[in-house]
Formats: structure tokens, C-alpha cells, sequence
């Protein structure tokens, strides 16, 4: 009796949160001025667009923003970060959870495409690889920046990181806890610290 109880709580409490969650998620989207189609959220999202920044979300998009959405053990909520002057385009019918994109530079993300939880994707090495550079005021004006493309039905899996300069096939898989430095061809898998091919899909 109890549990049934517990399991009728739980989803009023659900319920109630998926309101709140989509009222406060539509004010963070509005907010910074993202463009976007239709979305399902578990939770909110962290967002920031810098001035000149561009940000759009296609159709269908679905995030989940801590563990209640994916319970596979990573907490964080989505971010997406876009600087001055940078686009992030996400595509039609993407799924994203718990993840990081940071975009110093342009992040194209096309339809169809899973990105798992704990994933980051990063277009610049956050600080200058001089380090006199880094030691000094001009550290961030010297890093360098380079965009990523991930291309339709691509698959990202969990606490993979994506670097600057990178794209990742049509179709192509990178698989759970991958760092990818090189980009990726259509139709393959690939895995590891750094990614290595593994197989075609």
C-alpha cells in the first residue's frame, strides 16, 4: 500500500515540475534570444548568448537537465554557451542529455542526432597553450577556436568529449568516454583516449 502511495506522489510531483519546468525553460530560451521550433525538457537548462551571439533549435528537440530525465548517473544540466559573433544550429529531432555545448566558435548539429549524457563539445582550448600567454592579460586573446560539425544520425556517447576543429560523420558513432581530436568519417565507429578507428557501422 505504501508503495503504491509513494509511486502515485511521485508522479503528481513529476507532473508538477514538468509545468514549472517548461514556463521556466521557455523564459531562459526567450531570454537569450534562441529561435526554436518545439522541445521536451526534463528539468532547465543552463543557457547563455553573448551580444551577437545566434542560437537555434530545430523541431522535436529533446533535453534532459539532471538525473530525473536520464538516470545514468550524471547530474548536470544541459549547457549551451554561445560567445559573441558564433552560431550554435541544432537540428531537427535532436536528443541531447546533460550535456555541454560551448561554442567560441560555430557548433552545427544536424537532424537526428543523440548526444548522451555528460557529453561536451568544445570549439576552443579555453586558454592559450603559451604559457607566457597564459601567465598574462593576453591568455584568452590567444587561445584558439575552431568549429565542430556533428552531421545527421550521428550518435555521441556518454562523457565523450568533442574538441575544436572536429566533425563527425553522417551516421558515425563515438563511443561512451571518448576524447575525439580528429574528425570522423560517415558510417563508422570510433572509441578511446584519443578516439581510434574501432569499425564501419
Amino acid at each position: 500500500m505504501i508503495n503504491i502511495i509513494y509511486k502515485a506522489c511521485c508522479r503528481i510531483i513529476r507532473s508538477v515540475d514538468a509545468f514549472f519546468d517548461r514556463i521556466r525553460t521557455s523564459i531562459v530560451l526567450r531570454g537569450n534570444g534562441v529561435r526554436y521550433a518545439t522541445y521536451r525538457t526534463n528539468g532547465v537548462p543552463y543557457v547563455m548568448v553573448a551580444r551577437g551571439g545566434r542560437m537555434f533549435v530545430g523541431e522535436h528537440f529533446a533535453m534532459n537537465n539532471g538525473i530525473k530525465g536520464n538516470p545514468i548517473g550524471c547530474y548536470e544540466r544541459c549547457t549551451f554557451f554561445v560567445d559573441r559573433d558564433c552560431t550554435l544550429r541544432i537540428g531537427t529531432d535532436v536528443g541531447i542529455s546533460q550535456a555541454a555545448l560551448v561554442a567560441h566558435a560555430d557548433i552545427t548539429i544536424g537532424n537526428y542526432v543523440k548526444i548522451g549524457g555528460g557529453a561536451c563539445v568544445y570549439t576552443s582550448d579555453f586558454h592559450s597553450l603559451n604559457a607566457s600567454a597564459r601567465a598574462s592579460k593576453d591568455d584568452l586573446a590567444q587561445r584558439k577556436t575552431a568549429p565542430v560539425t556533428i552531421k545527421d544520425k550521428a550518435f555521441i556517447g556518454a562523457k565523450s568529449i568533442i574538441l575544436k576543429g572536429v566533425t563527425i560523420g553522417e551516421n558515425s558513432i563515438v563511443g561512451a568516454g571518448s576524447v575525439v581530436t580528429k574528425s570522423i568519417p560517415d558510417n563508422e565507429i570510433w572509441a578511446g583516449n584519443p578516439a581510434k578507428f574501432i569499425r564501419t557501422v
